[in-house]
């Protein structure tokens, strides 16, 4: 990842804590921006420039203003070749190569334009975009290049992430085995010698409180004495304002709970009752994508590069034969508030090709059907989970449906559906 950069970054509606999308993961073990503001007098080439801009981009560059936006190069990747190897290992190192070297070949010119006009920007190799903050007059010129596919915003994403309940914190009432992971036969596998072993999973969340007891013995930079970070933890949130982890944090760190919850509900064990995790057996690394659930699409595809290939606390060579197995995910990108349909796709398909299994919340829109609306809940590379009533088969009311119809596909979501309300866990404050 390539910066010169000082951005000032500054709904998932009501996020539930969620079982549903760690069950699925350790079981299974925009639009192009059509501008609706067009010149008086414009040329037919103005014209096709403006259709290469997405409508949140034109929005917030109107009368002077700056705004942060995707340079999405026109030549991408050629990610097809990873699927005819036997290991994934081999799909990883091919992947990341592939993509580094596409980077390399094609960003130059336009990194050097905007060297240039000392504006500034952030490099990302896994999807061939540069994250620029700019004016409208920057962002057509750049889509007025050949070499430009389009442009796309960076909005500020609220996910409105729940307080923590009565049944959230996994130091009160242990109770062995939780009622969701026993709805789902997880002991019964575990018993046949399935638990998640020799499994890495990555959480994209607020962070985590890697010394909770139920996390510690999981987390992979823990060797049992000492906590080596390095390759196990990236935080993506550099310009937080009174944030109670800072920015850059060099070891996990949970600003709100979330992350923690969702973490310890996948692998989370403290081996004194509490049996919250589904995959007691896998290990699990980290990314601080959200700024007490504040997003956005540089800081969700910041934290799928650093999967992708870890690299150091502080940067440094990326290493794909440490990459998870399964990143779970439970956040959103609304087209409603400005995620293009697309910004995030080539990330998640090149972890896809890279062998790695992203889970990711259906949404909480339901109860009708086509709720699943916001990426990247609808991509056919995310494996998407929904929610029931613990206990029950029943759909959780507020768990969004399928089919996605919001980019044409007709595609049925959510993938699986599994316990996902009344959820005792881990939090960053037991």
């Amino acid at each position: 990842m390539t910066s010169k950069r000082a951005f000032t970054s500054p709904r998932l509606r009501r996020l539930f804590c969620s079982l549903f999308i760690v069950a699925a993961a350790i079981g299974a073990l925009g639009a192009f921006g059509s501008s609706h503001a067009t010149n008086q007098g414009s040329s037919p080439e103005q014209a096709a420039i403006a259709t290469k801009i997405a409508p949140w981009v034109m929005e917030h560059t109107a009368n002077g203003q700056q705004a942060e936006f995707f340079v999405v190069l026109a030549d991408q990747a050629d990610l097809s070749g990873a699927a005819a190897l036997p290991t994934k290992n081999e799909k990883g190192r091919y992947v990341y190569d592939a993509l580094w070297s596409k980077s390399q070949a094609t960003q130059g010119p336009i990194l050097q334009w905007l060297s240039e006009r000392g504006l500034e920007y952030q490099s990302f190799y896994i999807a061939n975009a540069i994250l620029v903050k700019g004016s409208r007059e920057i962002a057509e010129a750049l889509a007025a290049r050949s070499d430009v596919a389009r442009v796309e915003g960076n909005p500020h994403i609220q996910n409105s992430l729940p307080q923590p309940g009565p049944a959230a914190d996994a130091s009160s009432q242990p109770g062995a085995i939780e009622p969701g992971i026993n709805y789902t036969h997880a002991p019964q596998v575990w018993a046949l010698g399935f638990n998640g072993q020799n499994i890495v999973v990555a959480s994209a969340d607020t962070g985590q409180r890697w010394t909770h007891n139920a996390l510690k013995p999981h987390y992979r930079g823990w060797n049992g004495t000492v906590a080596d970070h390095n390759y196990n933890w990236h935080d993506s949130i550099h310009d937080s304002v009174g944030n109670p982890c800072g920015n850059d944090s060099p070891f996990p760190c949970d600003d709100y709970f979330h992350g923690s919850h969702t973490t310890g509900t996948a692998i989370g064990d403290d081996g004194a009752g509490n049996q919250i995790g589904m995959a007691p057996g896998a290990k699990w690394i980290g990314c601080r994508n959200m700024d007490q659930g504040n997003g956005t699409p540089a800081r969700y595809i910041e934290c799928m590069e650093w999967f992708l290939a870890p690299y150091p606390i502080g940067g440094g060579q990326g290493d794909p034969t440490k990459a998870p197995d399964v990143t779970i995910n439970s956040w959103g990108c609304p087209t409603s508030e400005g995620c293009s349909v697309n910004t995030l796709q080539a990330a998640v398909e090149a972890q896809a090709a890279a062998g790695i299994m992203m889970v990711v919340a259906a949404g909480n829109s339901g109860s009708s059907c086509s709720t699943v609306t916001d990426p990247p809940s609808f991509y056919a590379a995310s494996y998407t989970a929904g929610a029931l009533n613990t206990g029950t088969d029943t759909i959780a009311s507020f768990s969004s449906r399928g089919p996605a119809t919001i980019e044409g596909s007709g595609r049925i979501k959510p993938d699986i559906t599994a316990p996902g309300t009344n959820t005792r866990s881990a939090s960053n404050t037991s």
